[in-house]
């Protein structure tokens, strides 16, 4: 930090002006509201959604500090926050901020809030020095987790809703959704489990999966590099799509029985049409991917629902109601534990102010990445 001519208190920030506009700039640092807390930045990654929002369709308001995936240190608080609970924590950081007044927000469903808040979209977030954020969406941090597998906490939590919302991995808080989990937890081992997509998500929910026991989990990438992060954490089935037809090679892999849960980590209709198509009766497809454009279905295809009494669910974020048995404690305890390694998909870091590279490759693809981030002092 340092002090402009006036006096203030100033720090440098990626700020979104307009699309397609981002300056990286020196702008006052903020101070914390009745129930905030200040958070000195110490690492950041770049979510997929972020590309999008800085270079093609701009953000809700304008300027803006992107970022949502972020972790830090509490270095202020202000009023009614417990300075002793906070000063100095190592935090990392639930983005949603909901209006606690809407039906969802009644019934504690935050990720379904109709009035939300969000650090990175609606108000500032992480590509600064230092944020400002609501105490209730903090998680304090044991010494264990670092900050950059904090920073990673915000997309596993996405894929553990995804695969808890669909009944996997369910063992504490199952109740929430059905009792889907624990008949799944009964047959594990016999599970067959599709995940199509292996960017940040399909890698992160392939690495719960194979975390929480499910040993048939069948992936479908077109990369090397996807295929060799596969093999890492244990998977032994994987489809190119670049050399292989994907109708085939999971016919022939589940000698055409298809396909007991399926997540659509991608977003593309013939995606959709191919998990319906290769589901086993009654099986469940859980759509993860970000939509590219319209869906549509095929008579056929429909029919499949109807006939095998399919469950197609959908998820865009995650359960967090600050307590032990949402999806960000479950991932904390299992980065508590040991047993999760989210830093292997960590391919790039930058210091803040060479960050805008991270962006740039992104964007145009110039290089394989998983995740790319921000780490203070890098």
């Amino acid at each position: 930090m340092n002090r402009d001519n006036s006096g203030t208190m100033m720090m440098k920030a990626y700020v979104l002006h307009g699309i397609n506009d981002l300056r990286f700039e020196d702008v006052p640092v903020p101070v914390p509201g009745k129930g905030e807390a200040l958070v000195e930045v110490q690492a950041a990654g770049i979510c997929g959604s972020d590309i999008p929002r800085i270079y093609k369709t701009g953000a809700h308001t304008h300027p803006l500090i992107p970022g949502h995936e972020f972790s830090g240190v509490v270095r202020a608080v202000g009023e009614g926050v417990d300075s002793e609970r906070y000063l100095g924590r190592h935090v990392g950081i639930f983005p949603l901020i909901p209006c606690r007044k809407c039906e969802p927000c009644q019934k504690h469903l935050y990720e379904m809030c109709r009035n939300y808040s969000y650090l990175g979209s609606r108000q500032d977030g992480g590509f600064a020095e230092y944020c400002v954020v609501p105490v209730w969406n903090l998680i304090v941090l044991p010494a264990e987790v670092s900050f950059i597998k904090a920073a990673m906490m915000e997309p596993m939590a996405v894929a553990v809703h995804a695969m808890r919302g669909i009944g996997l991995g369910t063992e504490n808080g199952a109740e929430r959704w059905s009792d889907a989990g624990m008949i799944a937890a009964e047959r594990k081992q016999d599970m067959r489990i599709g995940v199509f997509g292996l960017g940040t998500i399909g890698l992160l929910l392939t690495m719960f999966l194979r975390e929480a026991g499910y040993e048939n989990v069948y992936v479908f990438g077109n990369k090397e590099a996807q295929k060799r992060r596969a093999y890492g954490l244990g998977v032994t089935c994987f489809c190119d799509t670049r050399k292989e037809n994907p109708d085939h090679w999971i016919d022939a892999e589940t000698n055409g029985n298809g396909l007991d849960v399926f997540f659509d980590c991608i977003g593309k209709n013939e995606v959709v049409e191919f998990g319906i198509n290769h589901a086993a009766p009654a099986g469940r497809l859980m759509m993860v991917g970000n939509p590219y454009g319209d869906v549509s279905l095929s008579k056929d295809t429909y029919w499949k629902i109807l006939r095998h009494e399919l469950t197609v669910r959908g998820t865009w974020n995650s359960g967090y109601t600050a307590d032990a048995v949402d999806d960000w404690h479950y991932v904390l305890t299992r980065l508590v534990n040991g047993t999760i390694h989210p830093e292997q998909f960590i391919t790039h870091c930058f210091a803040l102010p060479d960050l805008v590279h991270g962006f740039e490759l992104m964007r145009d693809k110039t290089e394989d990445y998983v995740k790319i981030m921000y780490v203070r002092g890098e």
